[in-house]
């Protein structure tokens, strides 16, 4: 018997490849997106009491309600805007899999989906897998910022669906008021759903405000924000986030949701929910991060590679041109195997492989390891 795969192109992920380098190589990993410090401890605690207090069943198919309730206070206070805890907001496995199931739900074959690229990785196959038709806008080094009259020039009858991605991983860029409403003003009067990829909302530096789809009404109506706990609470490894759509989108994605998981492990929701009540846990989140960040490029100021500041998410992108004019996978094997330091080449997630020369870094590190990290950088 021979079989044939669904994704016959698709190999192992960067990020299996340079974790697994920097494993064998014992070097220090600012490739993967998270961070080598723990948890809050009192969240850890609220987990745990709430295993001891009996939440070990199934929660219900959307999501605990405390949680969900807790999420909608959260988007009304800091966007102004309402989702209905009841049947609005479903919690699901990671980010990710909001995003999967959302591809599921909607796309059919032959559906043209335009996603803006670098893109995270998980978009174009899930794409794929549903019949679905990748248009990818390649987004242009060093800014990165989305040309929307070129989008406007992509739309047609057959677009389904529209991918966005603020604060933008691989890159660090975000979205302003600006491109929001152009995107709104380009998918008014259509049947276009908007995926509004927002897993970073609370990592936006340097004065800027996060631009959720979700302040903006016509945008609103036609789009799922998804978010994640996992990166905002420092434990990548619980795979818990969730999404807010309108009843219509959200009763159509639920369809699909109750045959992939059903539920998400309850004890982590109802600590979730608990911990939220203090918003300070999320609020504080940028000068967290932004003092990181600073840090981080402070220590590499005097080295050789250049950098736009990272305005948003975890990550910082630095520019080699002026060290070598290898292939970016090529260095970034090299600087792991040499060297002794993990990242991420931005290449892969580019159309065609389109190389600018840049690598991602993680500053989502303790101190030490970014003060290590920088060390190597500046010996380069």
């Amino acid at each position: 018997m021979q079989h044939k795969s669904k994704l016959p192109e698709v190999g192992t992920t960067i990020f299996s490849v340079m974790s697994h380098l920097a494993k064998t190589h014992n070097a220090i990993n600012l490739s993967q997106g998270f961070p080598d410090f723990g948890s809050d401890q009192k969240l850890i605690d609220l987990v745990s009491k709430a295993m001891n207090s009996g939440y070990n069943q199934y929660a219900p198919m959307r999501g605990n309600l405390e949680l969900r309730e807790a999420i909608a206070n959260k988007i009304n206070n800091l966007y102004g805007s309402d989702y209905h805890p009841e049947d609005e907001i479903t919690i699901t496995a990671g980010a990710t899999q909001a995003i999967s199931t959302i591809f599921s739900a909607f796309v059919k074959p032959n559906d043209e989906v335009i996603i803006f690229k670098p893109a995270y990785d998980s978009y174009e196959p899930g794409i794929k897998l549903n019949g679905g038709k990748v248009i990818p806008i390649q987004l242009e080094a060093p800014h990165f910022k989305v040309d929307w009259s070129l989008v406007k020039k992509k739309v047609n009858n057959r677009t389904k669906m529209i991918v966005i991605n603020t604060p933008h991983n691989p890159t660090g860029t975000v979205f302003s008021k600006e491109d929001m409403l152009a995107l709104e003003k380009i998918t008014k009067n259509t049947n276009i759903i908007v995926l509004s990829d927002e897993v970073y909302e609370h990592m936006v530096y340097d004065g800027e405000t996060h631009q959720s789809a979700s302040k903006f009404p016509d945008l609103k109506s036609r789009s799922f924000v998804v978010a994640s706990f996992c990166k905002t609470f420092h434990n990548t490894g619980w795979r818990i986030g969730y999404c807010c759509a309108p009843k219509d989108l959200m009763d159509l994605f639920l369809q699909v949701h109750q045959f992939s998981v059903f539920c998400i492990h309850h004890p982590t929701q109802k600590g979730i929910a608990d911990y939220m009540q203090e918003p300070k846990h999320y609020l504080e989140l940028p000068e967290f991060y932004q003092r990181k960040r600073d840090l981080f490029l402070s220590l590499i100021k005097d080295s050789r590679f250049s950098f736009i500041p990272s305005k948003g998410t975890y990550f910082q992108v630095l520019d080699y041109s002026k060290i070598t004019q290898e292939y970016d996978v090529d260095f970034a094997k090299r600087l792991t195997k040499e060297v002794g330091l993990a990242s991420i080449p931005l290449s892969v997630f580019n159309e065609n492989n389109l190389d600018n020369k840049v690598l991602r870094f993680c500053f989502a590190k303790t101190d030490e390891t970014l003060n290590k990290a920088a060390k190597i950088l500046i010996q380069i």
